[in-house]
């Protein structure tokens, strides 16, 4: 098969939806697949990681003059976007749009699938594939001896709805704490201080840092499907997500979740973290089922 990824991989730390391209590349290939990021006149499947135009790929609009075009060929849509996410006002509208004319629809939660299901969403052949995570690199490692519950938390965004409001007030709890420790992996606002931060980073570096840790908190809220939530499941660290979490919900589970800072700081004053129960899947698992389902 022929099959168009309308975006390109980028290199160095980026936000999770790279993680996917890549894999999307790499396991498409080991599958005997031709993957390219071109159009000509050859194509058998258009793969539609984000309907917008950027300098990375191509847009719906040419998606669907090309379809309009060679009518025998499918455009399978994954989503992993909405207005709720960013307060936004335009994106739900956009991806409703896409839905009359994609054959098939890949969502990256159950959460996300029912979200737009809800709102109206006229592909009816839909079906949900969660993201995998690289085990060889997301992984428990030594933790930092200092007698403390070393808590971490990780973003390539630094946008509000990650969830600074909670992380801000986490930064004032470790103030001159003799029990806890507060770090932060990635771009931020310069709001913290007494929070170690860590600039961004990515793979193995990613990877050995995290499983370092004794305890993972995320804030963000509406996350459609969030690879941060699974990096730190599989570095099998206790990980407490906030109730409007959206996927962070589901792949922490129901007994993982607060409602407010006071109720995560209840939490981690007692010291009873227990672990979380989901299935994890390697990416090429995922992409498994991604080209299972694709072509």
């Amino acid at each position: 098969m022929k099959i168009l990824m309308n975006r390109k991989p980028r290199h160095g730390p980026w936000g999770g939806g790279n993680h996917f391209v890549k894999a999307f590349y790499e396991c498409g290939e080991k599958l005997g697949h031709e993957i390219v990021s071109q159009l000509s006149d050859d194509i058998d499947i258009i793969f539609m990681q984000d309907p917008r135009y950027d300098e990375l790929g191509i847009s719906i609009n040419e998606i669907i003059k090309y379809k309009q075009w060679k009518s025998n060929t499918q455009i399978v849509h994954r989503v992993n976007e909405c207005d709720a996410r960013k307060n936004t006002g335009d994106m739900d509208r956009l991806l409703r749009e896409c839905s009359k004319y994609t054959d098939k629809t890949i969502f990256v939660s159950e959460w996300m699938k029912e979200y737009h299901l809800s709102k109206g969403w006229a592909c009816q052949n839909v079906d949900v594939i969660i993201n995998g995570v690289n085990q060889d690199i997301f992984k428990p490692n030594k933790k930092i001896d200092n007698q403390k519950v070393n808590i971490v938390a990780h973003h390539w965004s630094n946008h509000p709805m990650k969830g600074f409001d909670i992380y801000e007030e986490i930064d004032k709890l470790v103030e001159d704490s003799d029990d806890f420790t507060f770090t932060y992996i990635g771009r931020e606002n310069d709001t913290f201080k007494n929070t170690k931060i860590i600039a961004p980073l990515f793979g193995e570096d990613l990877g050995q840092e995290l499983g370092r840790y004794n305890f993972y908190i995320s804030a963000s809220r509406h996350d459609p499907g969030p690879n941060h939530i699974l990096e730190a499941l599989a570095c099998k660290i206790p990980t407490y997500v906030h109730v409007d979490g959206g996927g962070a919900v589901e792949f922490a589970g129901q007994s993982h979740v607060y409602n407010t800072t006071q109720e995560l700081i209840n939490i981690l004053q007692k010291k009873e973290y227990h672990k979380n129960e989901f299935d994890l899947s390697t990416w090429d698992e995922c992409i498994s089922k991604v080209y299972e389902y694709v072509v």
